[in-house]
């Protein structure tokens, strides 16, 4: 099983990031719509709270939005107890949380961009906000521009919103051994991380966005890179020494990227990190078996959440695409998706509370 990031190392991330639900605050406050009384700051803490159920709540988009990927489409894979995954709502202890307004946070963000770079899980929470603010604009369409995987052009409003897939944030490459090398602890070869050079996906965007959310993580683990390939970090050309394990080179490209972003792109630009969000395989990982077929949420002792934005996510086991894949022999093949979230779902709360 692949180790997980250790406590320091999630601190340290804790401490560099900046969590995404302030995005949409932080925006109002330097873009603002139009004149406003000022009013009192409320303390108000969106992740200190607990999931409700409410039998009567109904997503905001379903399985016809344009949007979706086919794997976390689970309206359309037939997914069983999407209704109950679906009623759930996240509370917080001391303050409202509304239904996000799609037609406000694009009024707000008229003729603005929004990019969203790194892993999977980015790509994820951008299918889910795209078909949650094509409810205020049904005359969206597909947008595929400046290196990005997907994206959306919202033309009411002259608003793009992207993804640029880049799971290691640094630019990486596949090494063959050459056949001349012996053979040592069964070595294929490796793979090689600029740990200074940005991947090419998100290479040509500065100056392009003025709003851009970056994370990674999921794929720094031992199942992703073996031992029989390896990342190996190099910088200025030449390899890092001594050897870095792998999450010393995560530290080291968080660094290095952070110090590029500040360098390269427009003070202008907000810029944002998204934390790593929580996994539920259980009895193996996606490679091993892994499952995560629950009906019923996680429960803690307190049954409330922490200061990040990830433990909102913790409980929700009950929320993943798991087997119902779109396709029959998708689980045979890559295992269940025990990782990424249903669509509408979590995601959807994750947009709710961006929007807040």
């Amino acid at each position: 099983m692949a180790p997980k990031l250790s406590s320091p190392l999630f601190t340290w991330l804790i401490l560099l990031t900046l969590s995404l639900i302030f995005l949409y605050s932080k925006i109002l406050f330097l873009y603002p719509s139009s004149p406003t009384k000022p009013h009192p700051p409320i303390p108000c803490n969106l992740f200190n709270g607990h999931w409700v159920s409410d039998p009567n709540r109904i997503p905001i988009y379903d399985e016809t939005c344009p949007f979706h990927r086919n794997a976390w489409n689970c309206l359309r894979n037939q997914r069983d107890n999407m209704g109950r995954i679906n009623s759930w709502k996240w509370v917080p202890e001391k303050c409202e949380l509304p239904r996000i307004d799609p037609l406000g946070f694009l009024g707000l963000m008229r003729n603005k961009r929004i990019g969203f770079v790194g892993d999977s899980l980015n790509e994820n929470f951008l299918a889910s906000f795209l078909c949650v603010l094509r409810v205020g604009d049904l005359g969206a369409k597909k947008w595929k521009r400046k290196g990005a995987w997907r994206g959306a052009f919202f033309p009411k409003f002259n608003v793009t919103v992207a993804y640029h897939r880049a799971v290691l944030l640094s630019k990486y490459e596949w090494q063959p051994k050459e056949s001349t090398v012996p053979n040592r602890d069964g070595l294929e070869g490796i793979y090689r991380v600029d740990v200074d050079i940005p991947a090419n996906d998100w290479a040509d965007i500065i100056g392009f966005y003025d709003v851009l959310v970056f994370n990674t993580g999921h794929w720094w683990g031992y199942d992703k890179f073996p031992k029989e390939k390896p990342l190996v970090f190099y910088k200025a050309g030449r390899p890092i020494v001594p050897p870095l394990q792998m999450l010393d080179g995560l530290k080291v490209v968080l660094d290095n990227t952070v110090s590029y972003i500040q360098k390269e792109f427009p003070k202008s630009t907000l810029k944002f990190w998204r934390l790593q969000s929580p996994r539920h395989f259980y009895g193996g990982e996606w490679n091993q078996n892994g499952s995560c077929l629950f009906n019923e949420l996680l429960r803690n002792s307190s049954s409330t959440c922490g200061l990040i934005p990830a433990t909102m996510d913790e409980f929700r086991a009950d929320a993943h695409p798991a087997i119902w894949l779109g396709k029959k022999d998708a689980v045979a093949i890559w295992g269940q998706d025990c990782m990424h979230w249903c669509l509408p779902g979590v995601q959807t709360h994750g947009s709710t509370s961006c929007h807040n």
